[in-house]
């Protein structure tokens, strides 16, 4: 029987060298796959309970309701974060700020950007202008902050937000993405979450950030120790 030529062929040592190498980058990937998440090491999140509903000259105020998302918006919100937060609160003087806070226990990914105000309330038929960015000034620290200014018809919004990661505020950006990649190489799912407040302005020459300012820095004190950070970094 004449044996298959095939067998008799060398084959190319560049062609072992990918296979090798694939299977090796194969192993890699699920070696260095992140399976642990942070947030198990942690008290566990309540938004609802943590965030006070009266805390210094600011209560709840049910009348006015912060922006809502399409509901296709919102399934793809739902598939990222574990809990959300949305309410409007009035001072003393009858201002008011919107609060909406997004957390989810698995931040890894970019997908989260879905939340971000600048993609947020561009799907609801708002434009948005960016005002760049600012220093939130805190009891004890300060973070950076991204200013935005959203309108529609009447509607005008102030709005300022950061994201978090584990217990590290920030904005999104190169800074971030390296972040979670350098969880991500640890092995580790981080949690984090993206607060962001907003307020009505009467036309947009008289648009005041100071309001937000003052509000944020009346939460932070108001928060329990332990998560103090996980909203406001550290």
């Amino acid at each position: 029987t004449v044996a298959d030529s095939s067998f008799n062929r060398k084959v190319p040592v560049s062609l072992l060298v990918a296979a090798v190498l694939m299977l090796a980058g194969a192993g890699a990937a699920v070696a260095l796959k992140p399976t642990h998440m942070i947030a198990d090491d942690k008290p566990a999140m309540d938004l609802e309970r943590i965030v006070p509903k009266a805390f210094g000259q600011w209560r709840t105020d049910d009348s006015i309701a912060p922006l809502t998302v399409d509901p296709t918006v919102q399934a793809k919100l739902d598939a990222i974060y574990s809990q959300s937060l949305q309410r409007t609160f009035i001072n003393n003087r009858g201002e008011r700020v919107m609060v909406s806070i997004a957390y989810g226990k698995n931040q890894n990914s970019q997908s989260t950007a879905v939340h971000r105000p600048e993609f947020c309330y561009g799907a609801q038929g708002f434009h948005v202008e960016n005002r760049g960015l600012s220093e939130l000034q805190l009891t004890t620290h300060s973070i950076k902050t991204v200013r935005l200014l959203a309108d529609q018809d009447d509607r005008i919004e102030p709005i300022t937000y950061w994201v978090t990661l584990n217990e590290d505020a920030s904005i999104p950006g190169l800074d971030r993405k390296l972040a979670q990649l350098r969880y991500g190489l640890q092995g580790l799912i981080v949690d984090g979450m993206l607060v962001r407040v907003s307020s009505f302005a009467r036309d947009k020459n008289s648009v005041d950030y100071s309001l937000h300012q003052e509000f944020l820095r009346e939460m932070e004190e108001a928060l329990p120790a332990e998560f103090k950070p996980r909203f406001f970094g550290s």
